[in-house]
Order: C-alpha cells, then structure tokens, then sequence
C-alpha cells in the first residue's frame, strides 16, 4: 500500500495539537556531543544558550540598576565642595554710592572655601516628601592685597541646618522612583513576551525537523513494505513468467521510495545545521530526534482560559503600566509652567576672625528664610494645551486597553474552536491510520495469494 495518500494529512493535523503531542524520548543522552532533542530540551538549550536571551537578560540588569540608583536618592548623601584656590586681579566698574558715581575698582584677592554637606530627603509615612534636610558646615580663607602691599586676611566659618521643600509641585523624588520600577517591570514583561516568541519560534522549527524525521520514517516503511512485496513477486514469477514484468514495477517503485528516503535524510541534516546554530551548539554537536506521537484529547475550559489571558498575557500588563506613566506625565506636565512655592529655612552659627584658630570661638547666631514663588499670568495657552495633549494621551491608552481586553478574548475563543476542530481530525485521522496498516497489510496477503496484480497492490 502507498502510504503518501494518508501521510500528510494525518501528519499535519497532529502536529497542530502540541497540547496533545508528546515524545517518547527520555531526554539527553549520554552520549558525547549527541543532542537528543525534545521541544523540552531545545527550549532549554535556548533559554541557557541563546544570545538574544543574553540580551534580555541584561535588558533587565540595566534597568534594575537603574532603580537601585533612584531608591538610593532616598539615602543620605555626603558631598564636599571645593574652590581651592580662587585667585582674582581684575578691574571691575562699581558704583560709588558716596560720590554717586560708577570707579573702576581693582581686585586682587585670594579665596580658598570648602563646604561640607550631607543632605537626606524628608519622608513621611514612609513617602518621600521632595523635600530636603540638610547638615553644612562652610569654611573660607580670603585674603585681600592692596596697591602698596598690604593684606588683610580673615576666615570665616559657618556650620547651620537647612530645610529646602518644594511646594504645589510634582513630587519628582517619588516619581521617578515608581518610573524606574514600572521601567523594571515593564523590562520583565517584555522578557517574558519575548521568551514566549522565541519558545513559538522553536516549536515551528522543532516540528519542522519532526516532520522530516517523521516523513523518513514513512519512506522507510514504505521501502520495507516494498521489499516484502517485491519477495512475493519473485515467488510468483516463478510460477507463471507472464507476471515477471511485476517484478521490475515494483523495483522501480522502491527506487523512487528510496530517493525519498535520502531526501528526507538531506533536509533532516540541513534543518539540523540551521538549528545547531540557532542553539548556538558547537559544530561537532549532532542532533538526533525520534518522532513518536501520542494523541491525549484534551478538554478547554474558554472561560477560564479567557480569564488566565487577561490576567497573565504581558501586553494588558504592558498597557496598564503605560496608562500609569501617562498619569505620570499628566502630573508632570500640570507642574511645568504653572504656579509653584519653594521654601528654604536654615538656622546655623557663624564665626569670621583673622585668626584660623579662633573662627570657632564665641560664634554668633545666623538663620535665613526663603519664600520664592512663581505665578503665571498668561502664556497665550501654552500649559493648557499641553496638559490637553497630554489627558487626550492618557484616554487613548484607556482606549487600547479596551481594544486589547475585546482583541484577546476573540482570540481565545476562536483559539479554543480551532484546537477542538484539529483534535478531532487528528483522532479521525489516527483510525484512519490504523485502517490503512489493516490494508496494507491485507493487500499483500492478497497479492501473495495471486488474488490482485502488483499495479494494484501499489494503487492501494
């Protein structure tokens, strides 16, 4: 019997049920440099090899690094600032409030100032406040010479507390730090999507080299069968010279099945070149796969399924954490431009001697207080179209949302259809198999018997 006439059909159908497939095959061999390959296998030989996993990986790094840098803003910070030396000669015009009028004033100074600060962002209820705490300490040496020589040098030190807090404004310390973890989790998502893809990829190309190993198979049967037939034709010929012309038939039937063989051969070893370095396996590696098929019906639940895709598929997860960076951006934008109030308090001692020594001798109280603020009288409309764009930003995020909550559960669903329908071709197909083997099988009995002529022994 040929078995081309029920071989692609069947095999197409089962090979679209993977919930249903499973191989035989225990795992990897231990053999030396032999890759006995499962889908299991390849997706691991991917995940542990593959450079495009590499760099998802550290996609993820890079942005986990990042948030370590924005929660470290929440730290104290320690920073020396130096200005040593600063050193002066130069003319300037000023002005002359005695003689009400502008001299040109020559300076010839020399300035060595450092200034000590550690500074630690306010938290409140465990939420940073974008305002500031700060400890200083401010020391300086200055010295001024005269035309003739003379000098008159003094230091001065300072050491106060000052309180900085930014008000009717975005909180940027806070924003930045939920941007930088959205960014990091947006990175995972985006990982696990591509690892999902890159899994997709595999499956095509480990079902491609199943089929060609499945197809060598099928020849090769199909060889066997034409041995043994070829054997009954001889037996026969023997008998009666008028049927010797069978003999060649099939001969030159297993010929052409033979050509099939090592054709299947030739693509199975391409196929395995091609994958060996998508793998990125060593040359000397060989790929060997055996194509046994198990068929297990399967029963799919669409409401559930539906629900598991909402809740796990990295694209409504993406979508979310874009309409939380649009919110994001909305805030920032209503702050740029608009009205706002910093405020600035310090308290501290002061103390300025010509005697280094002495600077931290009977120092004397300082404070200071700031209030700057910034209103906005007319911008021709600028921030308002701006805070426009950016909330029509924000509903067009709402509006994907929707369309990809519709989009996935018509996809399930017709997934679902289309899963029910393959399974139960491939189970038709599979008694169609079994059918075939019985006529073959049944057919060579009947050739043995004289019963039917080899041209229909091969038409069957």
């Amino acid at each position: 019997m040929d078995l081309r006439t029920f071989r692609t059909g069947a095999f197409a159908a089962v090979l679209f049920i993977a919930a249903s497939l499973t191989s035989a095959e225990p795992g990897v061999a231990q053999e030396t440099n032999v890759v006995r390959l499962t889908l299991d296998r390849m997706v691991e030989l991917a995940l542990s090899n593959s450079f495009q996993v590499r760099q998802l990986n550290m996609s993820i790094d890079r942005t986990r690094f990042s948030l370590q840098a924005q929660r470290a803003r929440l730290r104290s910070s320690i920073d020396l600032n130096v200005s040593a030396p600063d050193f002066q000669s130069i003319a300037e015009p000023r002005w002359n409030s005695v003689l009400q009028r502008e001299e040109i004033i020559h300076e010839n100074s020399r300035r060595f100032e450092a200034e000590l600060s550690i500074r630690q962002p306010v938290i409140l209820f465990g939420r940073p406040t974008n305002g500031y705490l700060s400890l200083n300490n401010r020391i300086y040496r200055y010295a001024q010479l005269g035309n003739e020589g003379q000098k008159d040098l003094r230091y001065y030190n300072r050491y106060f507390v000052r309180y900085t807090q930014p008000l009717f404004q975005p909180n940027g310390l806070k924003n930045g730090i939920e941007r930088a973890e959205l960014d990091l989790e947006d990175s995972q998502l985006r990982f696990n999507r591509d690892v999902v893809e890159l899994v997709d990829d595999l499956s095509d190309d480990y079902f491609d080299l199943f089929e060609t190993s499945y197809e060598e198979l099928i020849h090769l049967s199909h060889v066997q069968n034409l041995g043994d037939a070829v054997e009954v034709a001889r037996t026969l010929a023997a008998v009666d010279s008028a049927r010797a012309i069978e003999v060649d038939q099939i001969q030159v039937e297993i010929a052409n099945a033979s050509e099939q063989v090592r054709r299947s051969e030739s693509q199975f070893r391409l196929n395995a070149a091609r994958l060996r370095t998508r793998l990125n396996l060593s040359e000397t590696d060989s790929i060997t796969l055996n194509p046994l098929i198990s068929i297990r019906p399967i029963t799919i639940d669409a409401e559930l399924a539906t629900e598991f895709a909402l809740e796990l598929t990295p694209r409504m997860r993406q979508l979310s954490i874009n309409f939380r960076e649009n919110e994001i951006n909305l805030e920032n934008t209503k702050g740029r431009g608009g009205f706002r109030l910093d405020l600035a308090l310090s308290y501290g001692r002061e103390m300025q001697d010509p005697i280094f020594d002495q600077v931290w001798d009977d120092p004397t109280n300082t404070y200071t207080i700031d209030v700057n603020a910034y209103l906005p009288i007319w911008d021709w409309g600028e921030r308002s179209s701006r805070i426009e764009a950016s909330r029509i930003g924000l509903d067009q995020t709402r509006l994907r949302i929707e369309q990809a909550e519709q989009s996935i559960r018509s996809d399930v669903l017709n997934q679902v259809r289309s899963v029910e329908e393959f399974e139960d071709r491939a189970l038709a197909m599979e008694q169609n198999l079994v059918l075939a083997t019985e006529l073959s099988a049944s057919s060579l009995e009947l050739y043995r018997q004289g019963s039917i002529t080899a041209f229909d022994l091969l038409q069957s």
